[in-house]
């Protein structure tokens, strides 16, 4: 393979990488959109709360799975889990998916396998190539990728007014994985990010991943 085959080849798949690290975050970190609406009630720390699941979420393990992580982040409300069938103040329930979609992003287009070459001529006091001073320079072409959109939205109700819904929020997460296991630990702690912000609030989150 020539050194310009090398080149392009390595260019056609690093401007893919690029474009989803724009949208999904690097590969040491998970970023997630943070969309939130809320009317918190005062002095609710220490309140109890129960996790509700629907009909079809019932004796689902993966469900079961996703409500543990759900705990695990839900210090930052206050809130504590009532135990079996004591009385709970607030109902809390869960809505999760990763739906694919497909996007488009830039890459360099290979001249040897696509068949498009580009002209360049530089300005005055450049460097001239042997071709009476143009440069081959590689195409930009947009491909479609599909990426997966891994959601969670957190709802929660307090009893004690009228059932009202005091506060929800959906995190957002896209990327290539449609390992929704892995990444909900992560959607579980965005969606109590700096909780209970404002009404309407978007904001962008981001977390170091293991190493």
């Amino acid at each position: 393979m020539s050194v310009w085959s090398r080149w392009s080849s390595t260019m056609r798949f690093g401007g893919v990488v690029l474009a989803l690290s724009l949208l999904s975050g690097c590969a040491s970190s998970l970023s997630a959109q943070v969309t939130r609406y809320q009317q918190w009630p005062a002095n609710t720390a220490g309140e109890h709360y129960r996790l509700i699941a629907s009909d079809t979420q019932r004796n689902n393990l993966p469900f079961l799975a996703y409500a543990d992580m759900v705990r695990a982040a839900i210090g930052a409300t206050g809130l504590v889990e009532a135990q079996s069938t004591s009385p709970a103040r607030f109902e809390l329930s869960l809505d999760y998916g990763n739906p694919v979609e497909q996007r488009w992003v830039q890459r360099q287009v290979d001249p040897y396998y696509d068949g498009a070459f580009g002209f360049y001529r530089p300005p005055f006091g450049g460097r001239f190539s042997s071709w009476g001073g143009w440069m081959m320079v590689p195409q930009v072409q947009d491909v479609p990728v599909n990426l997966y959109k891994n959601t969670l939205t957190v709802m929660i109700r307090d009893r004690d007014d009228h059932n009202k819904e005091v506060y929800r929020a959906t995190a957002v997460s896209l990327g290539q994985s449609d390992n929704l296991t892995a990444i909900m630990p992560y959607l579980a702690r965005a969606v109590f990010d700096q909780f209970p912000g404002r009404n309407g609030q978007v904001i962008e989150v981001q977390y170091d991943l293991p190493r």
